[in-house]
């Protein structure tokens, strides 16, 4: 087992009008530097922070990895793009100081739930894209290596796909979590709901996505993501997709921490409780789609990362002419 690491807490990423944004970052004691992983919150974009998330030190830290959780705008703060943006520059943030933060700047990748798994969808499908409409002078690579996203909305197009349980107090499409992002309701602004909905920017360059999402989930159907997954895989991007029997929403939280208040449909602290879940696993290399029974555990999560964030291998010396192989 590894050391629990090195923490950092508070440290400030990026300066907004409505204030500084942070992040706390878990180091490991080795090796060094080391691959980061970003994490983004859920909270349906209005509520929560960068503490509503797994135990970053046990899950990852303990496997060699660096653990970013972060804070981003809230909808409340400023509408979409602005979280994409705040994700993107926390990206650069940890690139650019690197070397200083112990982590290696080639190896990086981003892991959201809920709200935050659409966010790091997004982080993933604009990962090639220098700078986007609105972000401002920008320098430096945003871009990541791989993305896990666990139950986030895939398009917030009214009509695309069923939708969920509406929060208590929720009377209009304007109140709800996707229209308080965009601004209004999303039928109102049709250009600005496709502009926020990850099932519309899919292409063949973004990087391998791992997807899970419960089958009982009453808020964000289970359809967002079978819909992402046939994108990705339709595309030739590698992905692979795990449908959790019976979990509800909010199975990565930790206990008794939910991304938004609800009727009891919520599963917080559930995956950590009870260990490997059975599941559904699709997946997609190329053109060749499978699918199987297996189960699900954070322990999936971080071998994912692990396959896509390893260390290359070192290259071996040609003595012979005195270069690299």
């Amino acid at each position: 087992m590894r050391s629990s690491g090195i923490v950092r807490r508070d440290l400030v990423y990026a300066r907004r009008e409505a204030g500084d944004l942070h992040l706390d970052l878990v180091t490991p004691g080795a090796p060094v530097p080391a691959p980061v992983i970003v994490f983004l919150h859920g909270g349906g974009w209005f509520t929560s922070d960068r503490t509503l998330c797994p135990d970053l030190v046990r899950h990852f830290c303990e496997r060699g990895f660096a653990m970013a959780s972060i804070d981003y705008r809230l909808s409340g703060q400023a509408h979409f793009p602005a979280q994409l943006h705040d994700v993107r520059a926390a990206i650069r943030h940890l690139r650019d100081g690197a070397s200083d933060l112990g982590l290696d700047p080639t190896r990086i990748g981003v892991w959201g739930a809920s709200a935050g798994g659409h966010l790091a969808a997004l982080t993933g499908l604009f990962s090639a894209v220098d700078q986007l409409p609105g972000e401002g002078p920008t320098t430096g690579d945003a871009g990541v290596q791989a993305v896990a996203e666990s139950y986030g909305p895939a398009t917030l197009v009214p009509g695309e796909i069923e939708p969920g349980l509406p929060l208590p107090g929720v009377t209009s499409p304007a109140e709800s979590p996707e229209g308080r992002l965009i601004g209004g309701d999303p039928a109102d602004l049709p250009d600005a709901a496709r502009a926020a909905s990850p099932l519309h920017h899919v292409t063949a360059g973004a990087p391998p996505f791992q997807i899970s999402h419960g089958t009982g989930d009453l808020l964000v159907a289970a359809d967002h993501s079978r819909r992402l997954y046939d994108a990705l895989a339709d595309a030739g991007v590698e992905v692979d997709l795990y449908l959790v029997d019976g979990f509800q929403h909010g199975f990565l939280n930790p206990p008794n921490r939910s991304d938004v208040p609800s009727p009891p449909v919520m599963d917080d602290g559930r995956l950590d409780a009870e260990g490997p879940a059975a599941a559904l696993h699709l997946s997609a290399r190329d053109t060749v789609r499978t699918e199987d029974r297996t189960t699900f555990a954070f322990d999936d999560i971080g071998d994912f990362f692990a396959r896509h964030l390893a260390a290359p291998a070192p290259r071996a010396m040609n003595t012979t002419s005195g270069g690299i192989r």
